[in-house]
């Protein structure tokens, strides 16, 4: 495999990774909301000039094999609240449908559609006479404000009829002419039991779907200009990346926090760890997620927001906790979060006009963070911008001294962590912590301390970790349909039909049928509860599937793209780890005191040492909290473990 290219565009910053054999390079910059493309390309000039020792996109995009690219987008449009209006199409009677989606999220359902909902008599679309009065829906919703249209009926071969409503629509409405109002169709978007389901899954894919078209499609476009060798590949939330004309919107969402879990389960492969509980902690939120026995948690019916969707999704927890935060004074407590000041203005010490006081102000002002070298040296950091936020937001309105104030922020700041990673499951003696993310080092042992976590490890690659992670991904699509019953000739015609559709969406992949692996599962639904049997070579409904209420197919076609990774890594102590610098940090007995600075970069296997001291690189930096021991790992990622209560306190 030649050259992978992984970018991560998250909220705050946007990282990406090259891949290139044994060889890992890596770099960061600003996500520009109002323009992702900018930031894209950005990234790409950026990584160009680590790769070659100057900017030469041109010459990496002619090398570079595959682009595989995960994006927030999706999540922040839904966050925010910016989109498309809807209007619903409904089958005539079935008023109950609206009633029930709307009651699982009446904001978010009022948002997307509100009244702009039509029914449609199904007995109409098979009379030539009254089909085109059906049509006249579509005009309603239009002139009410919809600008996309979504047809879910809920009844019993819905997708027929469906089918029957959209041939009466596109005779009416052509395709071809301008002004044409894009609809979906839920059942050729998610087969599923549930109307309540596939309503949620079309209305929030058809919500993503504008904004994601329009930047991926251009970014696509200029990467066509420099002859890449393949198209770009969307890493979606089921772990598996595709070309974005086989890519569904719905399914970019979260898609980032799942690079990281998918870095996580490759990182406990390597170390043989059971249970490890995983925080990325970025500017606005921190992913919270758990992989035991080396695979990911997963809800097979995920959930966006407040709604249950078809689709799987990765269990992670978000909270608004991170290192872009608000710390700020209610009710005369220190309040951490939900709100961020995100990239811009940013913290108070990024110069750019924030205000308010944050992790990173106060990790700053303790001396955790070097001003010059934050970064990468990129971004200058202001010491005194971050006390005056410090002074009038939290320690005046506190009646204490501004050094007090710092150790009540950190404090109630790694609280807030650990209490969040309490809440996401149940720490026992074998839970890891992996820390991640440009800030997730940071405050990781004191998060740990509180929530009863002995041992932490900060992979290497901790900065752009989702984004490696992507790196662990392969093409692949995957199929779902609900038998009409459970007899073989009908399971078999299921079969063949999701083979030949995954041969035409792989083949569209550039890989010929026998090029990619092909598996298959039956999941039976019963009392609500699910049954799933694997099926392996012999496709047929087992015995144990005869008496569940729907049965259904899940065919996935898969190539493998993964990097080959080391396994089994030692973790054994050497060499004393040997310091490039010293610098001083406050800490718990409010003095400040020389603490050693260990370089990622210059450390090797089996160094090790002991806190209070600071690791760091250039775009993390990692605080050894006093009681705790590190050493570096066979492969360069850091383990540090709880070593009881030391003397003075970092």
């Amino acid at each position: 495999m030649g050259m992978l290219i992984n970018i991560d565009n998250g909220g705050t910053l946007t990282d990406i990774c090259v891949i290139n054999g044994n060889d890992f390079y890596k770099t960061k910059t600003l996500t520009t909301p109002y323009d992702l493309s900018k930031c894209f390309f950005d990234g790409l000039k950026s990584v160009s000039k680590v790769v070659y020792g100057e900017e030469d996109v041109a010459r990496l995009l002619a090398e570079v094999e595959h682009i595989r690219y995960s994006t927030t987008q999706g999540t922040n449009a839904i966050v925010e609240r910016k989109g498309p209006k809807l209007g619903l199409v409904i089958n005539k009677g079935n008023a109950g449908l609206v009633e029930r989606v709307r009651a699982q999220d009446p904001e978010l359902y009022d948002f997307f559609v509100g009244d702009r909902v039509e029914e449609i008599d199904l007995g109409h679309l098979s009379d030539a006479g009254k089909a085109a009065d059906s049509a006249t829906a579509i005009t309603r919703l239009t002139s009410s404000g919809a600008n996309r249209l979504v047809v879910c009926f809920d009844i019993d071969n819905a997708s027929e009829h469906e089918s029957q409503f959209k041939q009466v629509a596109f005779d009416n409405y052509p395709r071809h002419l301008l002004g044409a109002v894009p609809m979906l169709f839920a059942s050729e978007l998610a087969d599923d039991v549930s109307g309540d389901r596939r309503a949620w899954t079309a209305l929030i894919n058809s919500f993503l779907h504008p904004a994601m078209e329009s930047f991926l499609y251009n970014a696509e476009n200029r990467l066509r200009e420099y002859r890449t060798k393949n198209p770009l590949l969307i890493f979606r939330n089921d772990g598996d990346a595709s070309r974005v004309a086989k890519t569904i919107a719905l399914k970019t969402y979260s898609s980032g926090p799942r690079g990281g879990m998918e870095g996580v389960k490759v990182f406990s492969k390597q170390y043989n760890l059971s249970n490890v509980l995983s925080m990325d902690v970025g500017g606005t939120t921190t992913d919270i997620g758990h992989v035991v026995g080396n695979e990911v948690n997963e809800d097979r019916r995920g959930m966006v927001e407040n709604v249950p969707i078809t689709f799987a999704l990765c269990e992670i927890d978000s909270p608004g906790v991170g290192g872009s935060s608000i710390l700020s004074i209610q009710d005369k407590a220190i309040q951490v979060g939900p709100e961020s000041v995100g990239a811009v203005p940013g913290p108070a010490s990024f110069g750019r006009g924030g205000k308010n006081s944050t992790i990173t102000d106060v990790n700053l002002l303790m001396g955790l963070l070097d001003p010059s070298t934050f970064f990468g040296g990129g971004l200058a950091l202001d010491i005194d911008r971050a006390r005056a936020a410090i002074a009038e937001n939290i320690a005046e309105p506190l009646g204490v001294s501004v050094d007090e104030a710092l150790l009540q922020l950190r404090d109630a700041y790694e609280q807030k962590v650990a209490n969040e990673l309490s809440k996401f499951c149940d720490i026992t003696e074998d839970t890891v912590l992996l820390a991640f993310g440009g800030a997730g080092p940071m405050n990781a042992c004191g998060a740990a301390d509180k929530c009863g976590i002995k041992t932490v490890y900060v992979p290497k690659t901790a900065a752009v970790f989702s984004a490696y992670g992507i790196g662990s991904c392969d093409i692949g699509q995957s199929y779902q349909v609900v038998l009409s019953d459970q007899k073989q000739e009908t399971l078999s015609k299921a079969y063949e039909g999701l083979l030949e559709r995954a041969e035409r969406d792989m083949f569209a992949e550039g890989y010929a049928k026998g090029e990619y692996e092909i598996t298959a599962q039956l999941v039976g639904e019963k009392d609500g509860s699910e049954t799933v049997h694997v099926l392996n070579g012999n496709v047929a409904v087992p015995q144990g599937l005869a008496k569940a209420d729907a049965v259904t197919l899940e065919v996935s076609a898969r190539k493998t793209l993964r990097v080959e990774r080391d396994s089994h890594a030692e973790v054994k102590k050497a060499n004393a780890a040997k310091s490039s610098k010293n610098r001083s940090i406050f800490g718990d007995n409010k003095e400040w005191s020389d603490v050693p600075v260990y370089d990622v970069n210059f450390m090797k296997p089996g160094d090790f040492g002991a806190g209070p001291a600071v690791i760091e690189e250039e775009y993390f930096t990692c605080l050894v909290r006093d009681g705790w021991e590190f050493v570096v790992t066979e492969l360069g990622d850091i383990c540090l473990s709880h070593i009881g209560s030391g003397k003075g306190a970092v």
